[in-house]
């Protein structure tokens, strides 16, 4: 049987190593915890902070140590651009020009009178202000009285049909009402006829008589020829005058190179004097896109 004198001091013994255990490890926590902190702040950081310090002006304020901000793009890559004047990064298809007009001529020779036109064309857009264009105009005038009575008919006409390459020179390609100057020059083809009267039968729902005016005697001319003349357009849409599509009217002045017909007798009518040269005023109305 163990005596107590001997437990009291074992205990005292393992009471005391407890705490001297407790003791350490505590101290071993607080080192590791300090040298932690200390890493934080490590060299890099403190020359980084060092760095921005020496930025900064003699005066305190911050001088181009900041990032300078990105500037902006024109246009993302690949990205249409809206520069309309250039027409940059437009494909063939926007560059393509179309027309459709038509209206009435004037004389400007006593080859022929008034009469009706109509023209249509296709071309490029070159760039904002110049587009080029081939036209097809078609003129249909009444032939002046003196040259139906040498000719002994009792009536008569002139069809001029052209192809031509013509110019259109915008002057002001910014705005939505522009004025443009255009011109250009081609071939001519004008066929002049004399007519009669003549007995025809015509049949609907039944059939009866009447006249009509026949074709009895004709001359025909090939020739070059040339125009010029001006215009004012609108634009469609578009509050910056952007738009391709606009309303036109413009009048021209055109001059067929025809050669001069003197004592003609067509299918054997009166003989006929025609001078050089036939002179007409277009005038149209019409749309371009």
């Amino acid at each position: 049987m163990s005596s107590p004198f001997w437990i009291s001091p074992i205990r005292r013994v393992s009471l005391l190593g407890a705490a001297a255990f407790l003791a350490v490890s505590f101290a071993s926590a607080q080192s590791t915890e300090t040298q932690t902190d200390a890493t934080s702040f490590s060299p890099s950081t403190e020359s980084s902070s060092q760095q921005m310090m020496a930025s900064l002006d003699a005066d305190g304020s911050a001088s181009s140590a900041l990032p300078a901000a990105p500037a902006p793009a024109s246009a993302a890559a690949g990205q249409e651009t809206t520069d309309y004047s250039g027409w940059k990064g437009h494909d063939l298809t926007h560059r393509l020009a179309f027309e459709a007009g038509g209206g009435f001529n004037a004389p400007d020779s006593n080859a022929v009178t008034y009469g009706g036109q109509f023209t249509v064309g296709t071309g490029v857009h070159i760039n904002r202000r110049l587009s080029t264009l081939i036209e097809y105009q078609f003129l249909d005038a009444k032939l002046p009285g003196y040259l139906i009575a040498e000719a002994g008919a009792n009536g008569g006409h002139a069809h001029i049909w052209s192809f031509t390459v013509d110019p259109v020179f915008s002057l002001f390609p910014k705005s939505n009402n522009d004025v443009y100057v255009t011109g250009g020059g081609g071939f001519y083809r004008k066929v002049t006829s004399f007519t009669d009267p003549e007995l025809t039968e015509y049949c609907y729902y039944f059939c009866e008589e009447g006249t009509t005016n026949a074709v009895v005697g004709h001359f025909s001319s090939n020739q070059g020829g040339w125009n010029i003349g001006a215009g004012y357009e609108h634009r469609l849409g578009g509050m910056y005058g952007d738009s391709k599509t606009t309303l036109f009217m413009e009048a021209r002045f055109v001059d067929v190179l025809t050669p001069a017909v003197v004592g003609a007798t067509p299918n054997g009518l009166g003989a006929t004097t025609v001078a050089a040269d036939t002179k007409l005023i277009p005038v149209n109305l019409g749309v371009r896109f």
